[in-house]
């Protein structure tokens, strides 16, 4: 649906974002207790829970913290686990061309995977062309706060919380929810399949490069995917669901206006 007000698109990105909630909460709670297994302060923790606002890089930090790594060394591996954010910054960037610095600077801090997963589907359908931002913040801005009250109740419960809980097993199942509603065709499909198997099999990269791996490796095969489903006579990819033809999103854009409110 096209959203007529920013409130409305707000309120929206938040009621989207919370079936993912509950699968964050686990994974703040391992990095709640992790930060005070090794020896952090609760302020500590949560300082570091606001300035890294990334799960996967503070583990990190947190390992590298336990082994005496170099300092130099835990800024780089943070930065290399977090380069996928420079693909989902680059991927959102057109839709938030037309935005002020005092949107920019704000909508860049709250990415996750979460807020631009679900954010990159509604772009790409065409229901959020005026006020797309509104709800980007809104899902971004409920995922900080889930993280950071995930991991502060870890940070304060720390070992009452049982091990038999396995929080860990909730991890995975966040990003597979996440995953299946945006495989939308086949490349989209080969893409996820080749970046799936690349992962696992490069899980042992030092660094968390094969992260980064699978990703490229993942996007490669799916322009390749559309490459040859393009190069076939008479076959074009099929739209995503909602996708509107081009005279309609004209019609759509000269109805509402491309200017920002």
């Amino acid at each position: 649906m096209q959203y007529t007000t920013g409130k409305d698109a707000f309120y929206a990105g938040v009621r989207a974002l919370l079936p993912a909630a509950p699968g964050v909460i686990p994974f703040g709670l391992v990095t709640g207790v992790t930060a005070i297994e090794q020896g952090l302060s609760p302020l500590t923790s949560i300082g570091m829970t606001v300035l890294f606002f990334a799960g996967a890089a503070q583990m990190a930090a947190l390992q590298l913290l336990r082994n005496d790594a170099f300092p130099l060394v835990i800024i780089v591996t943070a930065l290399v686990i977090n380069l996928r954010f420079l693909m989902y910054s680059a991927s959102m960037a057109p839709h938030f061309a037309r935005l002020p610095k005092r949107w920019k600077w704000p909508l860049s801090y709250v990415l996750s995977d979460q807020a631009y997963v679900l954010s990159i589907l509604k772009f790409t359908d065409g229901k959020s062309a005026l006020y797309g931002h509104y709800f980007y913040a809104g899902a971004g801005i409920s995922m900080w706060l889930t993280w950071q009250l995930a991991v502060m109740a870890g940070v304060f419960l720390g070992a009452e919380i049982p091990a038999s809980w396995s929080l860990d097993f909730a991890i995975p199942l966040v990003f597979l929810a996440l995953l299946v509603p945006s495989v939308r065709n086949s490349a989209c499909l080969g893409a996820a399949c080749v970046g799936g198997v690349v992962a696992v099999l490069a899980m042992d990269m030092a660094y968390n490069l094969g992260l980064l791996l699978a990703s490229v490796c993942g996007i490669g095969t799916g322009l390749l995917v559309e490459h040859v489903q393009r190069g076939r006579p008479g076959r074009a990819l099929s739209p995503a669901p909602g996708d509107a033809a081009p005279e309609e999103k004209a019609a759509g854009e000269n109805a509402t206006g491309d200017k920002a409110p």
